[in-house]
């Protein structure tokens, strides 16, 4: 699992990856978080997330914040999307490919679930309500394919990807999430838009969903090129015992 190589050639727009063992060397100053006071941790929260978007390195990105989460990205800067300018695409082996807005999104049935969430570096955070459509919603929308296997999401950072088999891509607990803690899903968590797989390791729930293309096989994601499990159950996977995800 060697560092993700710095392309000084990426197109406008797309920050550069950032180097796995800064990645993961930074998450030790998390252990600070934990005994910050409630109070203090909500300031930490909205300061790391403001920051976040000004730090040209992403380094700021692997800081705790107070709700438990960590706001980091695989790449230097992600564009900000709203309602005007977003876009999922549902595409590959379908019979109607389709690009859906925002608002598309939010019209469609919601399904909300509370869920434990958890980092395969470690944290957990109980309890966190999501909510958004259901991916199998927009599979059937779609018109899968016969020979389709698989599911392929990519992302408006320009780097991230990830992939479902279609058996897990249509679990009730998979959803293309538009809320997490009873609010609209904010950037640095992801927003507008993001993968929300409630029963693996979270980094399968790619963040600043762009695309979901149905194919025949599939195909690792960022980190599962880079060593971390295809299937990433809870406690199941990655050489970890984690209680699953309840």
């Amino acid at each position: 699992m060697g560092d993700v190589s710095v392309n000084s050639e990426l197109p406008e727009g797309r920050g550069a990856p950032v180097g796995r063992r800064v990645f993961l060397g930074t998450l030790g100053l998390g252990a600070l978080g934990v005994l910050a006071a409630p109070k203090l941790q909500s300031g930490m929260e909205s300061f790391l997330g403001g920051a976040s978007d000004l730090d040209p390195t992403g380094l700021t990105g692997l800081l705790p914040n107070g709700g438990g989460f960590r706001y980091y990205s695989v790449t230097s800067s992600v564009p900000r999307k709203n309602a005007e300018t977003y876009g999922l695409s549902v595409d590959g082996l379908v019979k109607r490919p389709v690009t859906y807005t925002l608002g598309d999104l939010k019209a469609m049935p919601q399904t909300r679930m509370v869920r434990d969430i958890q980092c395969v570096t470690g944290w957990r955070v109980p309890g966190t309500p999501l909510e958004g459509v259901r991916l199998s919603h927009l599979l059937d929308a779609a018109g899968v394919d016969p020979s389709a296997g698989a599911v392929r999401f990519t992302c408006f950072d320009g780097e991230y990807s990830e992939s479902l088999t279609m058996e897990q891509a249509r679990r009730a607990d998979v959803l293309v999430a538009l809320r997490m803690q009873d609010k609209d899903l904010e950037h640095a968590h992801g927003g507008p838009v993001r993968l929300y797989v409630a029963p693996m390791y979270f980094y399968k729930s790619a963040k600043w969903l762009s695309g979901i293309t149905v194919t025949e096989h599939v195909q690792p994601g960022y980190w599962e090129e880079r060593g971390y499990d295809i299937d990433a159950w809870v406690g199941r996977s990655n050489g970890r015992d984690d209680e699953p995800t309840t």
